[in-house]
C-alpha cells in the first residue's frame, strides 16, 4: 500500500477552484487531509499555530485579496525553520503570465509553477518529482 500524504494546504480565493481540486486529490487516494485558506495572509496564520505540523505541500494561487501569493512568500521565508518543514511550495495559479513564471523560479522557497486547473497527470508528476516514498 501506498504511503499517504499527511496533508496538503490549498491557498485560494477561489472556492469552486478549491472544490475541483479536492475532488482530485481525493479521487487520487494520495492525501489523509486538505486544508483550505483563502489567502496568503490565512495561510501564514495557518503555518504559525501552536503544534502545527506543516503540511507536506502548498499549493498557493498569485492573486488573492487580503495578502498576495507574491506577499506570502516573502513572509514565508521568516518563519522558523520547524514552520517550513518538509513543505514544497507549488504555485497553481490562472496567470500564464511569462513574468510571473520567472518570478517564481527566482523565489527559492518555490518549487514549480502549474496553471489551473490542478489534474491527475499534475499530480502524479509532483509526487514522482517530490515524493518517491508515497508513490
Amino acid at each position: 500500500m501506498k504511503k499517504k500524504l499527511d496533508c496538503i494546504l490549498l491557498v485560494d480565493d477561489n472556492s469552486e477552484d478549491n472544490l475541483f481540486h479536492q475532488i482530485i486529490l481525493k479521487k487520487m487516494d494520495i492525501v489523509n487531509r486538505i486544508d483550505i485558506v483563502l489567502n496568503g495572509l490565512e495561510a501564514l496564520v495557518y503555518l504559525k499555530k501552536e503544534n502545527q505540523t506543516p503540511p507536506e505541500l502548498i499549493f498557493l494561487d498569485i492573486n488573492m485579496p487580503k495578502m498576495n501569493g507574491w506577499e506570502f512568500l516573502e513572509q514565508y521565508k521568516h518563519l522558523d525553520a520547524k514552520q517550513k518543514a518538509r513543505v514544497v511550495i507549488m504555485i497553481l495559479t490562472t496567470s500564464a503570465n511569462p513574468d510571473d513564471i520567472k518570478k517564481a523560479k527566482e523565489i527559492q522557497e518555490v518549487t514549480g509553477f502549474e496553471t489551473k486547473p490542478l489534474t491527475e497527470e499534475i499530480m502524479t508528476e509532483i509526487l514522482n518529482q517530490h515524493f518517491q516514498d508515497y508513490l
